[in-house]
């Protein structure tokens, strides 16, 4: 459908469900978009395209009514056409379940005002408005078949799920505190809690990202234009920051909404209720703005960071939506001196037995993006890098995981583009929100190298660098591309610190935001002081690993090189170099929990130890981790 299902109709009946706002909405969109395709028809089947037509334009819930609560349709005369009606209705429970996109919304204000609801209590009962709407469809679905003697043989009701895409617990958008030139957003309602359909995978009108996010001379955001009951207003909690993200109700656009819930943490209630100003406010698929209005602008006036993505197929992609919105985190987190990093973050807890270490849980920080601030712990007064990540979830490319890992995905995944071959992708959720904001310093800072290939008698982390050399690899930000971007598979590419968004530095040298580029540089002038200190008192390791997950498809590398290296083919290394990697990690992170607590100077029965994996997409982040899990075998499938 070119338009979404909203649905805030009480229905308890199935007599009450067909007469419905709801439902008279859902049949004129259906009727339209199916009147629509037959019209597009060509001639040599225009007469059973023009019958179809007359046919669904007479079909109205008052005939469907009748069905269901009156035996007018029983006559021998009315029963072939009461089921055509129950057939042709049929096909549009079936669209409603597979192509449609509906949103069940319930006003829940007493979250805020009574103090009574919390969004636990929401959450629940959101939970129970979707069961109950798709236990009703269903119910709906099978009077009517019986009704006209349809509902013959074996049922198959379990297989049927007709519950919502989204599930929405809404409170009133004037509980939050936009600042004066943004006080219209107030009209539109903020989701608080939702649940949402997994196991679906949504087709956009893009799959890959070719234009950049920058920073924009004006503000692209014409409130003046700004239609309030066309937008879904969602609070994300990034990181350390709040960004109300508004996303365009028209397809292409909404479909972006349960990616992002898979992704990233709501905000909290008393965030949004205590007087707290937005940090930022993103848009998707703008349809007022143009592409000169793609990226983000700081309003000084109102300490506010706005971004915007225009109305645009090419820009429907959900990079564009993932993407944006790590970059106003990471602005934000450059303005107040933090550094952020594209990465990957694991905290391994590792125990011992008879002071032999084993790592007995490893637990994901970040699986794309965070950012390290330097804090004074209270024990030691000395200042770390304390790492905190942004998403709860994984954007994860299926076409480096094993039938085995995606298996694990199933149930809990939100999908996009699978029949578009490359880049297909899923957002499955990989983390908890505790372990986002725990305050853990870095133990280990590796750059992830994905197409260099390692002699086997190498190990494939190199961990004991100088800061500066180390740096140097950080700064080139070198890696092979995959192809999803606008770099062709198997040519390298260069961006500055793996481009933590928005792109700091060309590949030329040349700087592409001055003034965030200067603050960032300050920041890691900072940061390098700090972790020398921490390097030299044996705290910190920082240095490059090699993941070699590209390095069968880079174009620097010929097959001499492969057959060195111990590889017989260009596929094998994509499978192998990510084990190698993941076998040398565990023996580093042992060794450094042994370290850790020897120079604890207490004999702990466990230490954590936080690693950091910098790298842009492929470099091998999550496919390391992957293997790692694999290897330790810390799950059972």
């Amino acid at each position: 459908m070119e338009q979404i299902l909203e649905i805030r109709d009480g229905c308890n009946t199935p007599g009450q469900l067909l007469r419905s706002l709801a439902f008279a909405r859902f049949l004129k969109i259906y009727k339209q978009e199916f009147i629509t395709d037959l019209e597009s028809r060509s001639e040599r089947r225009r007469q059973e395209a023009d019958h179809k037509i007359s046919f669904i334009q007479k079909v109205s819930t008052r005939d469907l009514i009748k069905i269901l609560e009156t035996d007018e349709f029983t006559a021998d005369n009315k029963q072939d056409k009461a089921r055509e009606l129950i057939r042709f209705m049929d096909g549009a429970f079936h669209h409603y379940r597979g192509a449609g996109y509906t949103r069940l919304v319930r006003l829940q204000n007493d979250v805020v005002s009574t103090g009574l609801e919390t969004t636990q209590t929401v959450k629940n009962k959101v939970t129970d408005k979707a069961q109950r709407l798709a236990e009703l469809i269903l119910e709906t679905r099978r009077q009517l078949l019986d009704k006209v003697n349809m509902d013959q043989g074996v049922r198959r009701t379990p297989g049927m799920d007709a519950s919502p895409n989204i599930t929405a617990g809404e409170i009133s958008g004037h509980y939050f505190n936009y600042p004066a030139d943004y006080s219209l957003l107030a009209h539109v309602p903020l989701t608080v809690a939702a649940d949402m359909k997994t196991g679906v995978d949504y087709s956009t009108p893009s799959n890959k990202r070719a234009k950049p996010f920058y920073e924009l001379k004006h503000n692209p955001l014409n409130l003046g234009l700004f239609n309030i009951d066309d937008w879904v207003s969602v609070p994300l909690q990034v990181g350390t920051s709040l960004i109300i993200t508004f996303i365009h109700k028209s397809r292409g656009c909404i479909e972006m909404e349960p990616g992002l819930l898979n992704l990233f943490p709501f905000a909290k209630i008393e965030d949004i209720t205590s007087n707290r100003k937005p940090d930022g406010i993103f848009f998707f698929g703008d349809p007022n703005a143009e592409e000169k209005d793609l990226g983000y602008f700081y309003d000084n006036d109102s300490q506010l960071l706005v971004g915007v993505v225009p109305n645009i197929d090419e820009l429907k992609y959900f990079g564009y939506a993932k993407k944006p919105i790590l970059t106003l985190h990471n602005v934000l987190a450059i303005l107040n001196g933090d550094l952020p990093l594209h990465c990957g973050c694991t905290r391994y807890v590792v125990r011992f037995d008879k002071d032999e270490p084993y790592i007995a849980e490893m637990l994901i920080k970040a699986d794309d993006m965070g950012k390290i601030s330097l804090i004074k712990q209270e024990n030691d007064n000395i200042t770390r890098p304390i790492f905190c990540g942004t998403e709860t979830g994984a954007f994860a490319c299926l076409d480096g995981f094993s039938e085995q890992a995606k298996l694990l995905m199933a149930g809990r995944e939100v999908g996009y583009n699978k029949d578009t071959g490359s880049n297909a992708r899923q957002i499955v959720p990989v983390t908890e929100v505790d372990e986002l904001y725990r305050q853990d310093p870095l133990d280990i800072l590796l750059y992830m190298n994905n197409f260099i290939l390692i002699e086997p008698n190498e190990s494939t982390v190199k961990s004991d660098m100088h800061i500066e050399d180390a740096l140097e690899h950080f700064r080139l930000g070198e890696r092979v591309a995959a192809g999803s971007t606008q770099t062709h598979r198997g040519a390298k590419e260069s961006s500055y610190w793996a481009n933590p968004f928005p792109l700091l530095q060309e590949k030329d040298g040349s700087i592409i935001h001055p003034e965030l580029f200067e603050k960032f540089s300050e920041n890691e002038k900072g940061f390098i002081g700090d972790m020398n200190i921490l390097i030299n008192r044996g705290e910190l390791k920082v240095g490059v690993a090699h993941s070699q997950l590209m390095a069968g498809v880079y174009e620097g590398n010929n097959d001499d090189d492969l057959d060195r290296c111990g590889f017989t083919d260009r596929d094998q290394v994509e499978q192998e170099g990510p084990v190698k990697l993941a076998d040398d990690l565990i023996d580093l992170i042992k060794s450094s929990a042994l370290e850790k607590r020897k120079l604890s100077k207490t004999n702990e029965d466990e230490v954590s130890i936080t690693i950091a994996l910098v790298g842009d997409s492929r470099t091998g982040k999550s496919e390391t981790a992957e293997k790692m899990e694999g290897i330790l075998r810390l799950q059972l499938v």
